[in-house]
């Protein structure tokens, strides 16, 4: 579970993140990544009517959250994560989420390298 601290909760911060971070996609998930201060990381989540009905998007919110949880502290300080699931989502294996989680991270925070140098 993620700590109250670590967790998106505003529309502004998901549009804000969705809209400037680091975008990378893998067959389940969407991971879209910007670093905003210096605070601890936070991550969101989005998933949709697309991906099934209200039992299964909360179970893969569940999955994604305790995917994610071990993941904040690897990211820079100020980071935040939002976490898109797409419609294969809903048959997907907490592994396989994270294996997606992971490649998704690796491929953003490359991307996010060039413009913190600046």
């Amino acid at each position: 579970m993620l700590p109250a601290g670590a967790r998106l909760t505003r529309r502004d911060e998901f549009a804000t993140t969705m809209r400037r971070g680091r975008r990378s996609g893998r067959s389940h998930l969407v991971v879209h990544l910007d670093v905003a201060g210096s605070d601890m990381p936070r991550a969101g989540f989005v998933v949709s009517k697309a991906v099934g009905n209200a039992v299964v998007r909360h179970r893969v919110t569940r999955r994604l959250r305790h995917v994610v949880a071990p993941r904040l502290a690897a990211l820079p300080a100020g980071a935040r994560l939002v976490v898109r699931a797409l419609p294969p989502a809903a048959t997907a294996s907490s592994a396989e989420l994270a294996g997606d989680l992971d490649g998704a991270l690796r491929t953003a925070l490359r991307r996010l390298a060039p413009t913190a140098a600046r």
